[in-house]
């Protein structure tokens, strides 16, 4: 049975002890609903694990941290080595995860907790959304005053997210032999001014609410042909646009449709888009958190932009640098563990 109250190193090595890749993570959520049980309320939703207190002190701060994994390679069990815990998910993110299990069992019935905590342990998040635990619970257990998630984010605050929109563009032409290619109509030239323009385009800088968010418009991936000696009569690229969370998903799409201005034989579709979150740093139950600590935008898309179409201020706030995600040699320096695990506990209690 996992100690909630133990170290919060020990904790995040137990937790990648129980293999937990997307789609196989009812082992790991039996293990923390049973753990959970004797410090709150548990609610169970497939191997989404959700905590509550109710102690009525006006305020509530949700705790979140996805369970799953990307699939195992070689790296379970963990392994500490010196300062630094080795194995599948010690960055992303079964040590923020720990991290907040911990807070939670050490302060639901501390008579120094400020505000009423929620800990969610979801599934499903390094797959589709349509498998992502937050989407299936009820919408009712994601309201709070602020939302946490144990994303890495090198034991700094990171805020808001940036939101994201792929496009796919296709040109349609008419196929012919290339020695009379006058016959026909080349699909993917048609397609070079777009690339030409996507080229060219300068990535913004974009400060939103004090974070510098970096935008970028971008081909990352593009198909055409027949055969060598045909003139293709379709091709098509994905475009990925990542946006400051200024603009809404629509504001994005039309400002990437000018960007790319396409010519006439082409078309597009949606093929993903995900809205951007705001840092939500004026929030006064963000302040304590904030105080004397380094806060940054964060590059990419997270799960903070859940919390943030509700409404609800989130931050990004976990140990372990994100450029270990999902490598082979995944590793967490535990003095981070211990730094998170510590500035949480304190904000959480007031005395910081």
């Amino acid at each position: 049975m996992l100690d909630l109250t133990t170290c919060p190193i020990a904790l995040t090595a137990a937790l990648v002890d129980i293999p937990s890749p997307s789609h196989h993570e009812q082992e790991v959520a039996d293990a923390i609903e049973e753990a959970l049980k004797p410090f709150a309320e548990v609610i169970r939703h497939g191997n989404t694990v959700v905590a509550r207190t109710h102690r009525g002190l006006g305020s509530r701060v949700i705790l979140a941290g996805h369970v799953d994994t990307v699939p195992i390679a070689d790296n379970v069990p963990s392994k500490r080595k010196g300062n630094i815990l080795h194995g599948c998910g010690t960055v992303d993110m079964k040590s923020g995860l720990a991290v907040y299990l911990h807070a939670f069992a050490t302060l639901a019935n501390d008579p120094a907790l400020r505000h009423d905590l929620t800990l969610i342990a979801y599934e499903g998040e390094e797959v589709a959304s349509e498998f992502n635990g937050l989407g299936h619970i009820d919408p009712a257990l994601l309201q709070g005053d602020l939302a946490l998630l144990g994303e890495p984010s090198g034991a700094m605050i990171e805020a808001g997210c940036q939101g994201s929109i792929r496009f796919r563009v296709r040109a349609h032409g008419e196929r012919a032999h290339s020695a009379r290619s006058w016959l026909g109509t080349n699909a993917m030239h048609l397609l070079a001014p777009v690339i030409s323009n996507i080229a060219a385009y300068q990535a913004q800088e974009i400060e939103v609410d004090g974070c510098l968010y970096h935008e970028g418009l971008n081909i990352v991936h593009c198909e055409s042909g027949v055969a060598t000696n045909t003139i293709p009569d379709e091709a098509w690229m994905f475009v990925n646009y990542r946006f400051a969370p200024h603009r809404s998903v629509d504001e994005a799409i039309q400002h990437a449709l000018e960007v790319m201005d396409l010519p006439e034989g082409t078309s597009y579709e949606i093929d993903d888009a995900v809205p951007g979150a705001r840092p939500g740093l004026d929030s006064p139950v963000v302040q304590g958190l904030l105080e004397g600590r380094e806060f940054r935008a964060k590059y990419g898309w997270t799960d903070v932009a859940r919390f943030s179409a509700l409404g609800i201020p989130a931050l990004n706030f976990g140990p372990g640098d994100p450029s270990y995600a999902h490598k082979r040699d995944e590793q967490c320096p535990v003095e981070m563990i211990t730094e998170v695990s510590d500035t949480l506990i304190a904000y959480l209690k007031g005395s910081k």
